[in-house]
């Protein structure tokens, strides 16, 4: 690695990407560490908050391409390309091929030598190599990850080690999701992790089926049956998970949903619900009414509800839950599992409202028989929580209305309907501040004007993502619900009575203070809690 510059300290003070009490710090520990670098030590020592700027600084100092690896960046099967004795002796990685050019990622303490080795061990494998550098311990993580413990999911372990590996590591890795998807060629393995697919690595075709049948074994699935089968696995004490496989031109796709049991359920405050007690009172009724949540799958409908019913659980109140499955247990609730088969939502339903329940929680609405029998609960005194798939809260009474409820039974019970979406929280340890661009302060504006919101951003500031090891280098890290929030009033009550487009519905609620998710958005934009990017990406705010 060539080096025609000044000593990397004085380069990085030059820059303002440290200070010079940060190298003198750095200096000194190096004195009782001979072996460690300044640019791993410097990040180590979290010397500054702009970690990439960091390496790249070091990059154009050492002459070398550089990358924050993660194990997102891994697109081939490293340990078909080196061994894993060799990565952790040359610190190396091997994470793309692109037109005969393997991608190799190097610590950034590494010499010469070491690179020439790997490289003719690339050349013997008949590629040229393209050499990338990261920080030292950033390295040695991806390969602990790669070879060793329960991350070691590329290795020649036998089957039921292998599936228990893919599993375990989505768990470490926070997914929510994991995708086996049989392809032509191979096995590909994704993970959803804070709403994102990513992809983590390919397995031999000839693994398929042995994989797929140890996954109906786990998941109590007909071995025999190559069609759409629906399964829970249990041997996690920690999860629940619920297994899906679907045959696909290329064999069965699984998709497993990792649900975590006795998972701390945090405030609705704390969700990103807006910490007004007036809302909370109104969208949150008590008797003879139904609030509904509404959004698409996978945007933390459930979650919502479990922390409204425990905001709502008093020694005093009677609470009966109906899911499928039950994901965090609640003292002092009673609460419902369904099956399908023997009990349905609609079943237990009828079955509940004989239990003498004050608030129920339904699971879903699924059709018009279980929202039949949630009006009837609401028009007999009881309070129903609830959720169904739509776009937004208005849009829930065109749902509604589809599936067959009628506009007297609409008007007469609901008292709110609350939509919401997930937002990536940019990760805390390394989001960089900057100003708002002018392209952002006229949508913020103009956004303002139409809603009539005071964003007041003339001197505020935003953030963009960085990475760092706290968030796998992504720049994010868990995520947070943007709300809005239709109060069914008297005015909106008679609209739908009158079978009144949404259309007109929308009119009105916009003159009665109604915001629409953008609205919140943009407040978690300015309050640092996300970026203007990520907000674009879920709600498509730039047209």
């Amino acid at each position: 690695m060539a080096n025609n510059k000044q000593p990397l300290g004085i380069e990085l003070v030059k820059k303002g990407i440290v200070t010079q009490e940060n190298i003198e710090n750095a200096l000194e520990f190096q004195k009782t560490h001979p072996d460690e670098k300044i640019g791993d030590i410097l990040y180590e020592q979290n010397a500054t908050s702009n970690v990439k700027g960091l390496l790249d600084s070091i990059g154009e100092v050492l002459n070398e391409k550089t990358i924050m690896l993660t194990m997102y960046d891994i697109q081939i099967n490293t340990l078909d390309y080196i061994s894993s004795d060799l990565m952790k002796q040359y610190l190396a990685v091997p994470f793309d091929i692109v037109n005969g050019t393997i991608k190799v990622c190097f610590a950034s303490s590494n010499d010469e030598a070491t690179i020439d080795s790997v490289r003719m061990l690339m050349l013997n494998k008949g590629l040229e190599m393209e050499e990338y550098i990261t920080f030292k311990p950033i390295i040695q993580k991806i390969i602990r990850q790669l070879t060793t413990g329960s991350l070691n999911i590329n290795d020649e372990a036998n089957v039921t080690t292998l599936v228990d590996n893919i599993i375990r590591n989505a768990m470490e890795m926070r997914a929510s999701d994991i995708h086996i998807e049989p392809m032509e060629d191979c096995i590909r393995i994704r993970y959803r992790i804070d709403g994102k697919m990513v992809e983590i690595v390919k397995l031999d075709k000839e693994k398929q089926t042995q994989v797929i049948n140890r996954l109906k074994a786990l998941s109590n699935m007909h071995q025999e049956k190559q069609e759409a089968q629906d399964g829970r696995i249990t041997a996690y004490p920690d999860y629940n998970i619920r297994s899906s496989s679907q045959p696909n031109i290329y064999g069965e796709k699984f998709v497993l949903r990792l649900l975590k049991k006795n998972n701390t359920i945090k405030s609705i405050f704390e969700l990103g619900y807006p910490n007004d007690e007036k809302l909370f009172r109104n969208a949150f009724n008590r008797r003879n009414s139904i609030t509904i949540i509404a959004a698409p799958t996978g945007e933390g409908k459930t979650t919502t509800l479990y922390s409204a019913i425990s905001y709502l659980n008093k020694p005093d109140v009677n609470i009966t839950t109906i899911e499928d499955p039950v994901e965090i247990r609640i003292p002092g609730l009673n609460q419902v599992e369904i099956d399908n088969v023997k009990t349905t939502f609609a079943g237990a339903l009828r079955t509940v409202l004989r239990q003498d329940p004050n608030i129920i929680l339904l699971g879903e609405i699924r059709d018009k028989e279980t929202a039949e029998i949630a009006i009837q609960a609401s028009q007999t005194g009881h309070y129903v929580l609830s959720t169904i798939h739509t776009i937004d809260a208005i849009e829930t009474i065109t749902r509604l209305r589809k599936i067959g409820i009628s506009n007297y039974d609409l008007s007469s019970c609901i008292a709110s309907t609350i939509s919401q979406r997930l937002v990536r929280k940019l990760c805390p340890h390394c989001k960089k501040e900057r100003l708002f661009n002018e392209k952002e302060k006229n949508f913020i504006k103009s956004i303002g004007e139409k809603y009539n919101v005071d964003f007041n951003i003339d001197n505020a500031v935003t953030y963009d993502p960085v990475g760092c090891e706290e968030c796998n280098n992504t720049g994010f890290y868990d995520r947070i619900a943007v709300f809005e929030t239709l109060i069914f009033t008297d005015e909106i009550k008679e609209l739908i009575a009158n079978d009144a487009s949404t259309y007109d519905i929308r009119k009105v609620a916009f003159q009665q203070g109604y915001k629409p998710l953008i609205v919140e958005g943009i407040k978690r934009v300015i309050d640092g809690t996300t970026s203007m990017d990520e907000l674009d990406d879920r709600l498509v705010i730039y047209q």
